[in-house]
């Protein structure tokens, strides 16, 4: 179980304000005490998706899936630099995920350590 603390809803919430998929996700996650797992797949319910796998596999399988956009060098310094919007926008963009979830997804990649989440891709070049 993955706990998000209030300051770090606040950080996001400073840093996605122009976003509203982003607030949606962040008032679930709070609705949901900071269990971003919890709070992943109810947003996941609510976009018509049905997560056939425990709660916090399912959120690690949906983050690998969005791994190679992560990773992306700029999107990857952007991180590191504590600016999440343009990765935020960018997934919630693409078909790998509703834009709902892109949120939770990214916390989930921070909360692992950005380095560490991409670490599988640098060992394959």
């Amino acid at each position: 179980m993955t706990i998000i603390t209030s300051q770090e809803i606040a950080q996001f919430r400073s840093e996605l304000a122009n976003n509203p998929d982003a607030m949606k996700a962040l008032d679930t996650i709070e609705d949901c005490e900071g269990n971003l797992e919890d709070a992943a797949i109810a947003l996941a319910i609510r976009a018509g998706q049905q997560p056939q796998r425990d709660n916090a596999e399912w959120l690690d399988a949906l983050a690998r899936k969005c791994r190679a956009v992560i990773c992306q060098k700029e999107f990857r310094e952007d991180l590191l630099n504590g600016s999440f919007a343009p990765v935020v926008a960018y997934l919630g963009a693409t078909p790998l995920l509703p834009g709902i979830l892109a949120t939770p997804v990214l916390m989930y990649v921070m909360r692992q350590g950005v380095d560490n989440f991409c670490e599988p891709l640098e060992s394959r070049l």
